[in-house]
């Protein structure tokens, strides 16, 4: 595999954990929210004139939840393009490197780089 293609792995993997982990986080909130408000609506058929202001609040926040989290799925996609960008970048300047005859050095490679080339996580 020549280096471009390994870097090009490497920051692919790391938009998809990047990804991942925005989505979890989103789908986490958004889940909590939804089990919040269908509490609260149970609440609200038993006792609906009690409940009332309370299940409204929970709506509202359920609608904020889900808009955050629509804005979240967004940048991951914006994230993602990004990231595609600095793979093809990378992966062009090594593509010109490798025919000038230059080897990175050590140090051209972030240790994180280092660290996935070696353990794959």
């Amino acid at each position: 595999m020549s280096y471009g293609a390994a870097i090009v792995a490497v920051l692919g993997t790391i938009g998809t954990v990047l990804g991942g982990w925005f989505v979890s986080r989103a789908t986490s909130q958004a889940a909590a929210a939804t089990a919040r408000a269908n509490e609260a609506a149970a609440r609200a058929a038993a006792e609906p004139d009690a409940t009332r202001a309370g299940l409204e609040v929970l709506q509202a926040s359920l609608t904020q939840v889900a808009k955050e989290n629509q804005e979240t799925r967004a940048e991951l996609v914006g994230l993602r393009a990004l990231l595609r960008a600095y793979s093809w970048t990378v992966d062009r300047l090594i593509t010109r490197m490798d025919r000038a005859g230059i080897t990175p050095s050590p140090d051209d490679v972030h240790e994180l780089v280092r660290e996935h080339l070696g353990t794959g996580q």
